[in-house]
């Protein structure tokens, strides 16, 4: 079967120089490489290679408008204000799209996820991907995606790969370097597989990324360890995609999961994002492939979520085999999604 490379998608830019307001909708993405670790905190570069699935049913919607009659930046998350930390976040992104732009104006933003936040979905990657994209439209910047992903991955590194839906790669950060960008290596119909996502539990989780992240360079016996494989792993996952080979990619997928899991656990104090049913739906994975010989296998992110790779053929399977773990709150199938779309 002939391979299909991804091709990127046409340029990303605002409609005329004058433009004042845009909307973008970009969709979160899940390393089935993981990213775990940072080896410049300050440009935001990761410590590791990693490789996602974009997916079609991780949306978030985002509205930028840039008004003269606004003292402030105005931002709104989900119907409600933004969080201090959020705040921040959002407005040193649009700084950065303001001093390309050569403005000061201050913009209203409206974000809205189809999904929870903050809670190990990957929304910061949907969400800063969508901003960096209305942001700069808005703007009336003439940006590329290789360019958008530079400017998304200063504020989430995952939300560098987000700019493109498929197959993604982010390469490791030399630190300093102020120009990498992720980049896709198979568009979403390269593969027919699906990405089954269970729900553990509701709520924001404790920890967030970056700050487990730094908390693990710090102080986990591991974390030299973790760097050291990272790129191994990450190697077997992209072999395997280009030759659709599930087997290799869960096998090296899952040990990639659990290797930054013990990196983060050993951590101090620990990093503890696993719920009871977590190990449930771990278990029942496994199960499904032991027991049943269905070829599925688990990856997780930085949250108490299950995620579950098999064929598409297998989802409902899968996907009823996870509903009956116990604990569980919802089970729902994503497949491979588009790469960020902007309406000025």
């Amino acid at each position: 079967m002939t391979r299909r490379r991804a091709r990127p998608r046409a340029k990303v830019t605002s409609p005329t120089p004058r433009a004042k307001a845009a909307q973008a909708r970009a969709c979160a993405n899940i390393a089935l490489a993981k990213y775990w670790g940072k080896s410049d905190v300050e440009l935001n570069l990761p410590a590791v290679p990693s490789i996602s699935l974009t997916l079609d049913r991780l949306v978030t919607d985002t509205h930028v408008a840039f008004d003269p009659s606004l003292a402030s930046d105005a931002i709104v998350i989900d119907g409600a204000g933004a969080s201090r930390t959020a705040r921040a976040r959002v407005i040193e992104m649009l700084d950065r799209v303001r001093a390309r732009a050569g403005i000061e104006t201050r913009a209203r933003v409206e974000t809205a996820n189809a999904f929870p936040t903050a809670a190990g979905l990957a929304s910061s990657a949907s969400g800063f991907a969508a901003l960096a994209a209305a942001a700069t439209a808005a703007a009336g910047l003439d940006v590329g995606q290789k360019e958008l992903s530079r400017i998304a991955r200063r504020s989430s590194a995952s939300a560098a790969r987000s700019i493109w839906g498929g197959f993604v790669k982010l390469p490791a950060g030399v630190p300093g370097d102020t120009r990498l960008a992720a980049r896709p290596l198979f568009d979403a119909a390269h593969w027919d597989v699906a990405l089954v996502v269970a729900i553990a539990a509701a709520g924001p989780k404790d920890v967030g990324s970056t700050e487990g992240m730094e908390r693990s360079r710090r102080t986990s016996p591991y974390y030299d360890a973790w760097i050291d494989a990272a790129p191994r792993l990450a190697r077997a996952i992209e072999r395997g995609i280009a030759g659709r080979d599930l087997e290799r990619v869960g096998r090296a997928m899952e040990q990639s999961t659990l290797a930054f899991h013990a990196c983060a656990l050993a951590s101090d104090p620990a990093i503890l994002y696993w719920q009871p049913a977590t190990v449930a739906l771990l278990r029942a994975v496994r199960s499904l492939r032991e027991d049943r010989g269905i070829p599925v296998f688990a990856t997780m992110d930085a949250g108490p979520h299950v995620k579950a790779l098999c064929l598409a053929r297998d989802a409902a399977r899968v996907r009823a085999a996870l509903r009956r773990a116990a604990g569980v709150v919802e089970v729902f199938v994503a497949r491979p999604g588009p790469g960020v779309e902007v309406r000025a």
